[in-house]
């Protein structure tokens, strides 16, 4: 195949090529000379008809002029109709002028203009040639966009063609005879699809929001606006350029837009937020390097002014005046009131206020309200005690100082970096302060006073003087104890004077006595105590004191309660728990020593019962276990006991020979001989338990062995004769278990008849009594009776009873 050519040409002899010629590709046969563009034979206005690569023919050219008025020729060689044009034989071509007008070169580009477009095969001379095309666009999607005339080879295009959706296609031509003879080979057809500029620059966003801060300097960076374009890139229909349209508020023009990478900068250092917090910007984007025949696109772009500390706080008033009554605490006393321009409840508004002079006593405080931005004066608390070398001040005091003159400063919590060249805006506030009937006042309040321990009684102390604040008399002024915890001194009502009521005992108080005394001016006082058992620290006690009239008034006492040995030692401290009150936390060691020592516990025990139990299987039992221990007992005696009378289960003794007679008639006596005393039962007198009260000593029982039987000696030392005093255990037992019943119901009760703490437990019985009899002297049994296990002791107390048969 080749291309169409005059008759006779040599090269369609020579070449077997098969030449495609399109409308809108573009072929670049001799650069700076001839160009081809295939193009339709009707042109409307404006209209993009092909592209000329001018840098192949002229790269230095700086002025580009078509020499035909109907068409342009942009900067990256891209053709417009200016008008509509019908190409004919006689408008079929134009000239490009290129020139450099520094160098004055000059060079020209020929552009054709074809509006026919056909495949011929060189063959066509001898035989008869039908052409065929396949491949993207006719057999394949997008199917049937290109088609080709059997016989004469003409190429069309049946639609429009999107280049973003489909850049270029490769068909491939066929020539072949009506038998289906191929006398070609077949030829590859690349087909570009030029760009046409139908394509809008859009903005990545709609609206663009940026914030830049006042004050700023000329330059600052406010933000960037970005757009894209879907047509071909590098070529002025993607070549875009932004711009600022309009600014509202329109004056004073702030801000500047870089047209090619459409960054915004402030052109003024002007900005000010409080007189404009936020701009608008209508911003457009336009391709086609900003020409006026370029597409183009709108955004929103809102700028906030961002607030800078740039005013000062100021306060409305230059000076105030305000009372307060004296010994006040924790009153609002005045609220300053200051302006700020700056963005409210932000660092640049919110002030902070300080005293510049007279407060050097530190009787005031003052803070800022964060909803009104108020500076709202207090009277502090106070505290008379001193630690630690801090000292807290006293209250307000009218016989001290009537008035008080305070110079306040305001500033805002952030740096102030405005041109103003002071930083400080500064009121006067003048504080009277109002007298009050005031009680009697001791200074200082805490006195310690040295007295040798064991004085005399009745020594006596000047004490402690309190004064009238307003009158600074000590007169008419009458004193009390308010706490005395052993009663030693006495405090005379009208003088003070202490008086020592016992024998100081340094000792008992670790040579430190804390007592307080109350001064009034009036008969009525008031003294505060504590009703449950609370733990040490701080208190705060309404107090609400009411006259005869109806009027009243609630103060508020802070009450530290501590174990402290001076009142000087009664601070601020951490609260901790009273004695007896304690909280125990065992770490993990204690709990793990607690249960080894219980574990230990259990072993020694297992032992002990394995152990007894296997003794016990081995040896028999002779005799009952516990019968050499109720009658074989080793016991130590340090010294004799007193002398002493007392009532034991219902028994009353007495001393022989003693002064002292007791008041419980016959119903016993005792009779103590060589140190030894015997308690003896009589008949007679109906006396109850409580009338049983007699002083003695104490005594001691024994068992009364005599003539192999056991009795109770006769009564000694009483009035009555007692030789037939004597009873047998039944009647004792008789007598004696409902007095000890009624004794035992009386020991159940205390004064309330309440069940007390201490009454006398019943317990059952459990198990049998002692083969051995009772150890008492009031047993009816015979000395004979049950002794048989006296016959089968061991060899170690054969000894023993050998002794006790020689006695």
């Amino acid at each position: 195949m080749a291309p169409a050519r005059a008759p006779g040409s040599p090269s369609g002899a020579l070449c077997r090529q098969l030449l495609l010629t399109l409308a809108i590709l573009t072929f670049a046969c001799d650069a700076c000379k001839t160009v081809t563009l295939h193009v339709p034979a009707k042109l409307d206005a404006e209209k993009f008809i092909g592209r000329v690569n001018l840098k192949e023919c002229f790269k230095s050219a700086t002025l580009i002029h078509s020499r035909d008025p109907d068409f342009q020729i942009l900067e990256d060689g891209s053709v417009y109709t200016t008008h509509a044009i019908l190409l004919s034989s006689e408008k079929s071509s134009f000239t490009i002028l290129l020139s450099n007008t520094e160098t004055h070169e000059e060079k020209e580009i020929l552009v054709l203009l074809e509006h026919q477009t056909k495949i011929q095969s060189d063959t066509a001379q001898n035989y008869t040639i039908y052409y065929s095309i396949s491949g993207p666009g006719v057999d394949k999607e997008p199917r049937n966009l290109f088609y080709v005339e059997r016989d004469t080879g003409n190429l069309f295009c049946t639609r429009p063609v999107d280049r973003e959706t489909y850049p270029s296609f490769e068909l491939v031509a066929f020539a072949t005879t009506p038998d289906g003879y191929t006398p070609e080979y077949p030829l590859t057809l690349l087909i570009r699809i030029e760009d046409e500029n139908d394509n809008y620059p859009i903005f990545t966003e709609k609206n663009y929001i940026f914030k830049v801060f006042e004050n700023s300097k000329v330059g600052t960076t406010v933000g960037q606006v970005c757009a894209t374009d879907k047509d071909e890139p590098d070529t002025l229909h993607t070549r875009l350029r932004y711009s600022i349209i309009e600014q509202f508020p329109a004056s004073p023009t702030l801000f500047s837009m870089h047209p090619t990478t459409g960054v915004i900068t402030t052109t003024s250092s002007q900005l000010d937020r409080e007189l404009i917090d936020k701009y608008q910007l209508k911003i457009k984007v336009q391709d086609m390097d900003g020409q006026y025949f370029g597409l183009q696109t709108t955004a929103a772009c809102v700028i906030n002014i961002e607030d800078v500390n740039d005013n000062l706080p100021t306060f409305t008033r230059s000076s105030y005046v305000a009372s307060v009554e004296e010994n006040r605490i924790d009153v609002e006393v005045l609220r300053v009131a200051v302006q700020d321009k700056d963005l409210i409840h932000t660092a640049n508004w919110r002030a902070n206020y300080t005293f510049l002079k007279g407060n050097e006593d530190g009787n005031f405080k003052i803070v800022t309200d964060s909803q009104t931005n108020e500076g709202v004066l207090y009277v502090v608390k106070w505290d008379d005690c001193t630690r630690f070398g801090e000292h807290f001040e006293k209250p307000l005091n009218y016989e001290e100082k009537q008035q008080l003159t305070l110079q306040i400063g305001a500033v805002n919590e952030a740096p102030y970096i405005g041109t103003s060249r002071s930083t400080m805006n500064m009121a006067t506030v003048t504080v009277n302060v109002q007298n009050q009937d005031e009680g009697p006042e001791c200074d200082p309040r805490v006195q310690t006073v040295r007295i040798r321990e064991n004085v005399p009684v009745g020594t006596k102390n000047v004490g402690y003087k309190a004064y009238d604040p307003e009158t600074r008399s000590s007169s008419g002024i009458r004193y009390m104890k308010s706490s005395d915890p052993e009663g030693w001194v006495d405090v005379d009502e009208n003088s003070g004077v202490i008086t020592i009521l016992k024998r100081l005992d340094r000792e008992a108080r670790s040579g430190v006595y804390n007592i307080s005394i109350l001064a009034s001016d009036k008969d009525t006082a008031a003294r505060l105590s504590y009703l449950n058992d609370l733990q040490f620290g701080k208190y705060t006690v309404p107090v609400r004191v009411t006259d005869r009239l109806g009027q009243s008034l609630v103060t508020q006492l802070n009450v530290i309660l501590c174990d402290c040995v001076t009142p000087n030692d009664c601070s601020t401290y951490q609260p901790r728990l009273r004695p007896g009150n304690r909280e125990v936390i065992l770490g993990k060691w204690a709990i793990l020593a607690i249960l080894l020592g219980i574990a230990l516990l259990f072993c020694i025990l297992f032992t002990l019962v394995c152990g007894a139990t296997t003794g016990a299987a081995k040896k028999p039992k002779v005799f009952p276990d516990d019968l050499a221990q109720q009658n074989l007992i080793v016991s130590n005696t340090e010294a004799p006991g007193d002398d002493k009378v007392y009532s034991t289960n219902g028994f009353t003794t007495h001393a022989v020979g003693g002064s002292a007679q007791g008041i419980c008639g016959t119903l016993g006596s005792r009779v103590k001989s060589g140190g030894q005393e015997t308690i003896e039962m009589v008949k007679g007198g109906h006396q109850t338990m409580e009338s049983c009260q007699e002083a003695g000593h104490h005594h001691t029982l024994e068992r009364c062995k005599e003539g192999g039987q056991h009795t109770l000696d006769s009564c000694r030392g009483g009035p009555t004769a007692t030789d037939n005093c004597k009873y047998t255990y039944s009647e004792w037992y008789t007598y004696t278990q409902p007095r000890l019943g009624e004794k035992v119901q009386q020991c159940d009760q205390d004064n309330t008849h309440m069940q007390a703490q201490d009454y006398v437990l019943s317990y059952n019985y459990e198990g049998r009594g002692s083969a051995a009899g009772s150890v008492g002297c009031c047993s009816e049994r015979q000395e004979e009776d049950g002794l048989e296990f006296l016959d089968h002791l061991g060899p170690k107390f054969r000894t023993l009873a050998e002794t006790c048969m020689k006695r």
